[in-house]
């Protein structure tokens, strides 16, 4: 008897095991089938195309262009890896091939603390201080006149909101480079710095590049702290001196009180269903560096 019961207990947990599988791999297609579903009623009146590429954005006379805020995402975004980018690479070159592991032990801490603060902080604190720094010191220095809520003031929260996220993705990435092969490079007589630039930066550039792609996915969806400080102007930016609209802010300035307008519900659902795609695009595309580091 205890080992039927022991049987039955076995087969209970493989089989809620499969379930827990099957629904964390099919949530994704879950969202997008959601979301498509929602989208179809702005779908049914509009291509594709006119709604991606059209500029003009007035829901009340059934003008739905999402270009400018597809575009305000991207400046943002972009610009916020450009200041990222070269900031986590080197610090993760730095705490791993030239400080002592303790110093990588108080890291981590002060890096867990950056990622768990609520991204409405980031945001008040770029009113605060990202702001009026923009529109009182750096645009009269270089001869720009702007309020300071503007793409630049964005990119610079978001580049501090995902320091935490590539950098620990970087920093892993350096650790698990096997230490024979630093060795083999200093005994040939390269240098300290010549070991790390042509071989195990180059070891690790397809995890560099994955972990800068997953940093692009997360920095477009990102939400509350960008709304706060990127003027949310429905136009065109022409610098990042300009405001600027994102997706994401979008969809929360007007999903509450727009829900009783059946397309315009749907046309943030759209949004949402852009973001959803982008985000899947990146995180497949990543995926396929990170196989590709695994396997050499």
């Amino acid at each position: 008897m205890y080992l039927l019961n022991r049987a039955q207990r076995h087969t209970v947990n493989t089989t809620w095991m499969i379930i827990s599988l099957l629904l964390v791999a099919f949530l994704p297609f879950l969202l997008f089938i959601g979301l498509y579903l929602k989208s179809v009623l702005l779908l049914h009146d509009y291509s594709l195309g006119d709604l991606i590429f059209s500029k003009i954005w007035k829901p009340s006379a059934g003008k739905f262009g999402f270009y400018p805020f597809i575009v305000g995402s991207i400046w943002v975004t972009v610009v916020a890896m450009m200041i990222t980018a070269p900031v986590c690479l080197l610090t993760a070159i730095y705490v791993t091939q030239y400080t002592k592991k303790f110093f990588l032990r108080i890291m981590h801490p002060a890096i867990d603390i950056l990622a768990g603060i609520p991204s409405v902080v980031y945001g008040l604190w770029g009113i605060l201080v990202i702001v009026p720094f923009i529109s009182r010191y750096l645009g009269p220095w270089l001869g720009v006149k702007t309020m300071g809520y503007s793409i630049l003031a964005a990119s610079f929260v978001l580049s501090i909101m995902i320091i935490p996220f590539v950098l620990n993705i970087l920093i892993e990435i350096f650790r698990s480079i096997p230490t024979e092969l630093k060795e083999a490079a200093l005994s040939l007589g390269a240098t300290q710095w010549q070991t790390i630039k042509h071989v195990l930066v180059k070891k690790a550039l397809p995890g560099i590049i994955a972990a800068f792609g997953f940093g692009l996915a997360r920095a477009f969806g990102e939400t509350m702290a960008v709304l706060m400080v990127v003027g949310n102007v429905v136009r065109l930016p022409k610098s990042v001196f300009d405001p600027g609209y994102t997706l994401p802010a979008l969809i929360a300035n007007n999903y509450g009180e727009m829900l009783s307008i059946p397309k315009y519900d749907s046309a943030l659902m759209f949004a949402a269903l852009l973001l959803l795609a982008v985000s899947l695009f990146f995180n497949l595309v990543m995926h396929f560096f990170i196989v590709r580091y695994n396997k050499y």
